[in-house]
């Protein structure tokens, strides 16, 4: 019965792996190529269609300029899950080296560096990239990168942490320190490799984190900056016509909703097939 339940696991995480993979790719594509072969610039007004319903010319819509909401939202959707990408890269690799390093290490360079992670956790990560965005305006959207990065590791590297505490006894990582191996050696060439799996899951459940959060702050001014777009930013300005022009604001979200959905659905699978073969 155990095998059984074990298998069902299996086949439903890679299931849920697959959709997830096929709607993430599915939607990268159309981000990547959908520019190039619409009829519309993104910033390209149409004057004679200024908030016009979906229509053949126009299949998801006008905003206010007469611009193409399906050319807008493929443009945002690009500018999110390039963002997106990035910090939860950014962020991954941040937390698999401190984490490693604590971990492995121990005594007073494990307590500096928990207890800096204690006190980026207990921070209001909001708060702090709202005061700093003012003075960051008109710089380049990789500063929204760093800044998401920043307060997007600390779990993690808490996990990792406690994951090279336990290999550090292992008879790999002792056969490496007899051989004369250096720390940085013994972290990048025998522990990380070891934690790939956990890592591949983490960085790819952080992108899902970083779309939303870069959604957060753009809706509320402190992300992408005019004239460039996200998602966040179409939704913020379709938000205050989601009643009279419904379409302005349902398309981008709809088109957020997908692509987090597809990255969750992509982390939760790779989550639920690690759980099996741990168990096996």
């Amino acid at each position: 019965m155990t095998r059984n339940l074990l298998r069902a696991l299996s086949v439903r995480g890679r299931r849920t792996a697959a959709i997830g993979a096929g709607v993430l790719l599915l939607l990268a594509v159309a981000a990547v190529v959908g520019p190039g072969l619409s009829p519309y610039d993104y910033a390209q007004q149409d004057l004679g269609a200024y908030f016009s319903p979906p229509s053949a010319e126009h299949p998801l819509g006008t905003a206010r300029l007469g611009e193409d909401v399906l050319a807008q939202c493929l443009r945002g959707m690009q500018k999110s899950l390039v963002i997106g990408l990035l910090a939860a890269v950014a962020s991954t690799t941040l937390a698999a080296v401190v984490g490693t390093l604590a971990g492995y290490l121990g005594g007073a360079v494990d307590r500096v560096l928990m207890a800096l992670v204690d006190v980026l956790l207990v921070l209001p990560s909001i708060l702090v990239v709202a005061v700093l965005s003012p003075a960051l305006r008109g710089e380049s959207w990789l500063v929204l990168v760093v800044l998401i990065a920043a307060f997007e590791w600390m779990l993690t590297a808490r996990v990792v942490r406690a994951r090279a505490r336990s290999l550090r006894t292992a008879d790999f990582v002792a056969a490496a320190e007899y051989m004369g191996a250096s720390v940085p050696r013994v972290v990048f060439r025998h522990l990380l490799p070891q934690m790939a799996p956990l890592l591949l899951i983490d960085c790819t459940m952080n992108v899902a984190k970083a779309i939303l959060a870069e959604a957060g702050l753009s809706y509320f001014g402190f992300g992408v900056q005019p004239p460039d777009i996200s998602l966040g930013t179409l939704v913020s300005v379709g938000s205050a016509s989601a009643l009279t022009f419904p379409w302005m604001f349902l398309a981008p979200v709809g088109f957020l909703v997908a692509t987090v959905l597809g990255v969750g659905m992509l982390g939760e699978g790779l989550r639920a097939e690690l759980d099996e073969e741990r168990k096996a």
